[in-house]
Parts: structure tokens; C-alpha cells; sequence
């Protein structure tokens, strides 16, 4: 799952997590009714949910706005039916799934929600204006890679829905891996007769507790109850607040002041993003603000994306040349420090690899200048190499380290800001993609198969829209490798060829991973229940979060 910029560069404090500040809220005086403000400094990117692939939203949306056929359990990796009675059932050795959904299941106006729903979705997140969004349906479906959505009428034979409650996919190949994969946004309902098309991100239709009372982009949302959702078919959502304000435009530092000094409509908020490095003088002298922020693990891993198909970065020796160059240490700084971000080796976290840090290179932490001005020089470029490298308009630590890294070695990087909600939107396209860009990914389900093939398939590079091989990486070889490791049905044997994938890939080094990070949230004394996810990314779990009644 991608990482947006604004996640990747805004650098974290050092404090642990206070347990009694993580408990879930069960309700009544300390969690039900109420507002719940949220404090953004910019838009979403996609709401849409045949578009969301980002944690953050990810997080949002599946908690608030829509249904998935399964989800994952409050703080737990563990899988249950959300939309679907059970957890699927296979066939055909794996290569057939068949799901049925609950009874009485309703959108936000009150008409059932139908298994042609889903199939719609999914179809839709195949259309070529429908950008953005997870690929898994795409490459797994029988005719997925061909198929081009269904505002022209035709419809992908690879899913079936016999009666309105039974939806039956067909797969190319086997996926055991399969109902953590019906997680994702993209196996959520949306009705044909409410589908706007691109225009569908400005307003999604409701099939989970929250709807859209109004979203003015860029500015604020404003979610009120669904009054059709029905909490007895929801095994994990408690719905707390009455409604959910998400305040957009809102400056990073000042966001930070008023949820230390949590008062009126602050005490009831958090913060859309994690906490910045630069407010560590501000909380930690605070016991009050100290005590409602909690740190967590990510479990991902942050990484320079080269444009590979672009000079001077289609050749290895140059993207190596700069990972021996960048000063990892100055990178780490930036993250917040070592208790806040360990100094990447490899693309699998060490949460993937039972703890192992993968280590091909074995750089010095602080680089290798003389490499890599020797890798240069055997690639021929003349120094100074003028690079651009995309950011954001709110924040640039991390990419100004890395500037500050190459600057030591002939390369001059000058920095592209563009506002965060359209970052993946300029980094994905291929005519508009700078020649450098810091990105990251987090498993969307834990299995090798969730990290490296969406960001290492060659055949999933399109022209727009890449979310996942945001370096436009195409390698016959490594697209085979993933092929074969597919059919390797025993965990053991597959988690230990991804890992061996891994090592292979880094050798290419299509990205330099720079970070494996932590985060931590601020929130408003009034605020109950935020708890990590440790499957989102370390994100607070809408799902759980709510609000005194006092407040």
C-alpha cells in the first residue's frame, strides 16, 4: 500500500505509547456521541474507493464510509467477515472464491446492498479514468489485465453474481492469500446507479456507519450518521461520534498548538497527520500534551523512487552511485531519530522477514562518498548531475537530507513542491515524474505477495496513475520470479523466496530505501479510544475513536 509524501517527510517525535490513552472506547459517558474534529493540512487524495491506496485514507474511508467483504479486527491482523457471512470459500484449488453477503444490508438511502454492487466496483477500478487505486483485482481476475471497465457495457466474465447476496471470482491463479485481499476498498459496493464516475471522489455513497453531509475539497468534511448502517452486522466499527469534521488547510505548526492546548472544539480533535519532529520542544515539556500522544510502528518502508526510464537514471550504476552517497544517519535525523525510524537495508520490513534486516550492500551509515563518485565516473557522467526531485508544498525534511547527501558527490537536486493531495497524481504519471521522488510502501495484508510485485511488476507501469511501481521498474526477469513464487502454496517456502526476491531486486535497486519509520498522534484531552492499527501503517483506527460526552 502506497505512502503519500506528507506521511514520508514530516519527521516524528521520541516517546512511547501511553496504554491507558490506546484502550478502545466502548461507549457511554467516555466515547458515544459528540463531534469528532479532525485537523488536516490538505485535501484527501482519493475517496474515491476504487482509488484509495493510501493509509491514511485507506483507514478513513474503510472505517467511516464504506464496507469491505471482510476487514481486520480493532488492533489485530486477524481477518473477519464484514459485508460477507464468513471468510470466503475456495475451489478449484485455490483459483475459484466464493462469498455470500449478510442479510438486511443497506446503503445510506436504504436500498439493499447488492453482490452486482461489488462486481461493479471492481470492474470500475479497471477503467482507465478511474486511476489510482489497488491493482491486486486487476492482476488476479481472469481477463483483469485486458479489461477496461464498464462504462462501455461490457462486463468481466471472471466475476459472477448468480443472486443478489453471491459474488464468485475467478482467478488466474491460486490465491490462499485471497480474503485478506477482499479487504481492500476495491471489494466495497458502489451502486451503478450512484456511480459517478472520476466524479465519484467528491462523493461516495455510504455503505458503512458515516455519510457525506458535505465535503468541500480542499476546505472540510462533514460526516453525519447513516441511519440505515446496522451495527449488529458489523463485527468491528462502533461508530462513536455523532459526527466527524475533518478541517482541511490547516497549517502543520498550528495544528500542533491548539491539540496541545486542547481547548473548545480542539479538546475533541486529533491530527490528520503524525507529529512532527519540530514540535518535540513544544510536548515534551508539556506532561498534559505528553500524556496524549501516542507512538507507534509502522511497519513499512520509506525509499527513494528513481525514475528508471529516464536518464540518467535508467542506468544501475547511477541510482546505486546515489545509494552509497546518501547519508543515512542525516536521513534517520530527519525521521526524528533512532527511536524513531531505523535506517533501511532492504524493501521487506523487518516485520516481513521474522525480524531479519536484509543487508546487500552493507553501506556505512553515513555513505560512501568515494563509491559512489567512483560508480559515477565508471558511468561516465559528467559532475555536476542536475536532478529534480519531487516534494511537498508542507513539508521537505527528509528530501532536503537527501539533497544535502548527493550535494557531496556532484549531484545537484533541486527540490519540485507540489501540494500533497496531488503528489502521487505527478509522481505516477510518466510524462510529468521528476527524476527523483521519496515514496514508501506498507503490506496491505501480511504476505510477501502485498509488497514486492505491486511495486516491482513491470506490467503494472501505465502511462497515469501508478501507485504502487512509482519508479516505472521493467524487469523481465523479476516479473518472472514473481510468477513463479506464486505458485508456492507453503508460507514458509514463499516468505523465503520473497525474501531471496528482495536481495535480488536490490542488486537492480530500482528505489534506495532510506527508512524503516514509527509515528505518533497528538490528540484533544476529550478524545477516547486511539489505538494503533498494526495492518494500516501505525494509523489511529477510526473504527474505535470517539468522543466524552462532556465535551
Amino acid at each position: 500500500m502506497r505512502r503519500t509524501a506528507g506521511l514520508l517527510a514530516a519527521a516524528l517525535v521520541t516517546l512511547t505509547a501511553c496504554g491507558s490513552k490506546a484502550e478502545v472506547a466502548t461507549g457511554g459517558e467516555n466515547g458515544k456521541g459528540g463531534t469528532l474534529t479532525v485537523l488536516a493540512t490538505s485535501d484527501f487524495g482519493h475517496l474515491d474507493p476504487a482509488r484509495n491506496w493510501t493509509m491514511r485514507e485507506m483507514m478513513f474511508g474503510s472505517r467511516l464510509l464504506y464496507r469491505t467483504l471482510t476487514t481486520y479486527k480493532a488492533g489485530s491482523s486477524e481477518i473477519v467477515p464484514d459485508l460477507a457471512t464468513d471468510l470466503g470459500t475456495s475451489s478449484d484449488g485455490g483459483k475459484t472464491w466464493t462469498f455470500t453477503l449478510k442479510d438486511g444490508l443497506k446503503y445510506e438511502d436504504g436500498t439493499p446492498i447488492k453482490a452486482a454492487d461489488v462486481k461493479h466496483n471492481v470492474e470500475r477500478s479497471m477503467a482507465p479514468d478511474i486511476t489510482g487505486g489497488p491493482d491486486y483485482a486487476k492482476n488476479l481476475l481472469v481477463g483483469g489485465t485486458e479489461y477496461k471497465g464498464p462504462y462501455d457495457g461490457k462486463h468481466l466474465d471472471s466475476i459472477e453474481t448468480p443472486d443478489d447476496k453471491t459474488i464468485v471470482f475467478k482467478l488466474k491463479r491460486p490465491a490462499g492469500e485471497f480474503s485478506y485481499t477482499v479487504t481492500l476498498p476495491t471489494f466495497s459496493p458502489v451502486p451503478v446507479a450512484k456511480d459517478t464516475k472520476v466524479e465519484y471522489d467528491n462523493r461516495p455513497f455510504s455503505s458503512g456507519p458515516y455519510k457525506i453531509e458535505k465535503y468541500e475539497r480542499g476546505k472540510e468534511l462533514v460526516l453525519i450518521r447513516n441511519e440505515h448502517w446496522d451495527a449488529k452486522s458489523d463485527p468491528v466499527r462502533l461508530a462513536l461520534p455523532d459526527r466527524i469534521h475533518v478541517k482541511q488547510g490547516q497549517d502543520g505548526d498550528t495544528i500542533t498548538d491548539r491539540l496541545i492546548a486542547s481547548s473548545g472544539d480542539d479538546a475533541s480533535a486529533i491530527g490528520w497527520l503524525h507529529v512532527g519532529q519540530q514540535s518535540l520542544s513544544k510536548i515534551l515539556p508539556n506532561p498534559q500534551a505528553k500524556e496524549r500522544l501516542v507512538t507507534m510502528v509502522t511497519g513499512c518502508t520509506d525509499w527513494i523512487s528513481f525514475n528508471t526510464p529516464k536518464k540518467p537514471f535508467d542506468d544501475p550504476k547511477v541510482r546505486q552511485a546515489v545509494h552509497y552517497a546518501l547519508d543515512k544517519e542525516a536521513i534517520q535525523t530527519a525521521f526524528g531519530g533512532p527511536n524513531m525510524a531505523e535506517i533501511a537495508t532492504a524493501y521487506l520490513p523487518p516485520t516481513m522477514t521474522g525480524g531479519a534486516k536484509q543487508d546487500v550492500y552493507a553501506i556505512p551509515p553515513a555513505g560512501d562518498v568515494d563509491k559512489a563518485k567512483a560508480l559515477l565516473a565508471e558511468a561516465g557522467v559528467a559532475l555536476p548531475l542536475k536532478v529534480t526531485m519531487t516534494t511537498t508544498t508542507t513539508s521537505n525534511t527528509t528530501e532536503t537530507a537527501i539533497q544535502e547527501s548527493l550535494k557531496k558527490v556532484g549531484i545537484e537536486v533541486e527540490l519540485n513542491p507540489v501540494d500533497g493531495a496531488v503528489f502521487n497524481d505527478h509522481s505516477g504519471d510518466l510524462a510529468k515524474a521528476d527524476e527523483m521522488s521519496v515514496h514508501g510502501w506498507c503490506p496491505d495484508y501480511p504476505n510477501g505477495s502485498s509488497f514486492l510485485p505491486p511495486i516491482l511488476d513491470g506490467r503494472n507501469v501505465m502511462p497515469t496513475g501508478n501507485s504502487g511501481n512509482t519508479a516505472f521498474f521493467k524487469d523481465g526477469e523479476v516479473d518472472k520470479k514473481i510468477d513463479e513464487i506464486y505458485t508456492i502454496e507453503d508460507p514458509t517456502a514463499s516468505n523465503k523466496a520473497w525474501q531471496e526476491l528482495d536481495s535480488a531486486v536490490m542488486r537492480k535497486l530500482p528505489m534506495a530505501p532510506i527508512a524503516w519509520a514509527k509515528r505518533s498522534f497528538l490528540f484533544g484531552k476529550n478524545v477516547t479510544g486511539v489505538a494503533n492499527h498494526p495492518v494500516w501503517a501505525a494509523q489511529p483506527d477510526y473504527a474505535t475513536i470517539g468522543v466524552k460526552k462532556s465535551s
